[in-house]
């Protein structure tokens, strides 16, 4: 007798279940809620991690690391930008990255999928060629040439990568070539013809 008054006393292990998974319920309610949020603001660009570097500093008490970023985004409508970020945290130096690159964001001109013209760019020992490619060769590119090509919304190019394979010179040599590259819709408004003179 005694055995079964104190088992009345405890809740049953249903009771105890549903209240589990009502807890539950209600944290992931929260949890989805805060990641709509989030792909809501990072719909308008698309965000490509190219290198994540870690540094260690020998300090009296131990170690100390400190983290660097390199992020390419673009909005996949012939708008591209890079940052590099620092800190103590992975996320905060990708933030910082992220914030950089929004701010130094160029167009790339894109024509039926792919860049109007071959080109070559070049920043000190890296150079990147970049040619037109016909519709469903894809992205025929590595590293951060790909990162920026998929960004700005480009779907074909061929490429090459030429000298030092340091991934922040090969990302620089491309943005190089985005620079130097000519826009048939400048160049047709500039000269005063029809845009199909130059596209066909």
């Amino acid at each position: 007798m005694e055995h079964t008054q104190e088992s009345e006393n405890f809740p049953k292990e249903e009771e105890r279940t549903e209240g589990r998974s009502r807890g539950r319920g209600r944290g992931e309610g929260r949890d989805r809620e805060r990641s709509r949020d989030r792909d809501s603001a990072d719909k308008e660009f698309v965000e490509k991690l190219v290198k994540l570097n870690r540094t260690a500093k020998v300090v009296k008490g131990g170690r100390r690391f400190s983290f660097s970023a390199l992020t390419v985004i673009g909005d996949r409508k012939g708008n591209v930008g890079y940052g590099f970020g620092k800190a103590n945290d992975v996320s905060e130096a990708i933030r910082k990255s992220i914030e950089k690159a929004k701010r130094n964001m160029i167009p790339l001109p894109v024509k039926n999928g792919t860049i109007p013209h071959e080109i070559i760019g070049t920043f000190k020992a890296s150079r990147v060629l970049l040619k037109p490619a016909c519709s469903g060769t894809g992205i025929i590119a590595g590293g951060p040439v790909r990162a920026i090509m998929e960004a700005g919304g480009v779907t074909d190019v061929l490429s090459k990568s030429i000298g030092a394979a340091s991934q922040y010179n090969v990302l620089k040599a491309t943005f190089n070539c985005i620079s130097k590259m000519l826009d048939a819709r400048t160049i047709a408004k500039n000269r005063g013809k029809p845009l199909k003179e130059f596209w066909g």
